[in-house]
């Protein structure tokens, strides 16, 4: 990988990794489905210049943005609220075993021996982590946070079924679904979005233009853009330093402290998801794009 490459692979693992930091500061205004409607409003508008769709999508990209973005942000992100980032950033970090599984029950994807192991090390990291008695009162929200990332490895399930229809059309359009389902999910389950709204400080809209612009809009055309020069192989690894960018961002920014038992569940999580996405590349291997199948969080 060529090193100006590489150092944007570690920009999106940065970004992607202050995200959570940044939107749990952002919701000490903010209610969370509303935060995240925020953030979609303003994807959308900056990326509906990439939407071209081909015919016939609109109700799989309706359902896909649904589920994908509305439900699983609804739930990563109520979660958020309850407990630190850095706790939330390791425990999301199941979206991957998730995600292997999902795939072996729904394509029959073989899983070797290897990712079985990886699977088995990265839940019982999480398994410490909610035994930590620390969360004993908060469980719920840890576990708002197990079932986004659950939601999330359905959700690319759901965009492998769709087909190839190109990394920005994908992001564009779930933006432009996503927008409306959130707000309306926020006027349903959360109150006072306009005094919020009109209340909001500087530092509150500035995290909003960060999760809306340069989280999701500027960090996914990096992205796509990696994914069109090099395999997923080779990709993938980097993003092992977004869970470590969330709970540095978390303890320095936040005040936030990591017991030892949560520290440990979560080495053993980020170890799992390692064994899982590194693997052996093959000798000759043309770069392929997969960035129509790929939707990171």
């Amino acid at each position: 990988m060529k090193p100006v490459d590489a150092l944007s692979a570690i920009a999106v693992a940065v970004i992607w990794g202050m995200g959570l930091v940044v939107a749990k500061a952002a919701m000490s205004h903010f209610s969370p489905i509303l935060l995240m409607a925020l953030r979609f409003s303003l994807t959308a508008a900056c990326m509906i210049f990439f939407f071209r769709p081909p015919p016939g999508i609109f109700r799989q990209l309706f359902w896909i943005s649904l589920v994908s973005a509305a439900l699983q942000y609804s739930l990563t992100f109520n979660g958020v609220r309850g407990i630190d980032a850095s706790t939330a950033a390791l425990l999301v970090q199941l979206e991957v075993p998730f995600g292997l599984i999902m795939a072996w029950l729904v394509f029959g994807d073989r899983i070797s021996p290897r990712q079985a192991l990886g699977i088995l090390t990265a839940f019982g990291g999480a398994v410490l982590i909610v035994g930590e008695p620390r969360l004993a009162g908060d469980l719920i929200y840890a576990f708002m946070v197990i079932g986004g990332a659950f939601t999330w490895a359905v959700g690319q399930i759901m965009v492998k079924k769709l087909g190839k229809v190109g990394g920005f059309n994908l992001l564009s359009g779930v933006a432009l679904f996503a927008t409306p389902q959130l707000f309306v999910a926020s006027f349903l389950f959360e109150q006072d979005q306009l005094e919020q709204i009109s209340s909001a400080s500087s530092a509150a809209w500035g995290a909003v233009v960060y999760l809306g612009l340069v989280m999701t809009a500027l960090a996914y055309g990096l992205w796509y853009r990696l994914l069109g020069h090099y395999s997923v192989n080779q990709v993938m690894p980097f993003l092992l330093l977004l869970p470590v960018t969330s709970v540095c961002g978390g303890i320095f920014f936040l005040g936030e402290s990591l017991t030892t038992k949560i520290a440990l569940g979560g080495c053993l999580a980020i170890t799992g998801v390692a064994m899982i996405t590194i693997q052996r590349l093959p000798r000759r291997r043309p770069a392929t794009s997969d960035a129509n199948n790929i939707q990171p969080d």
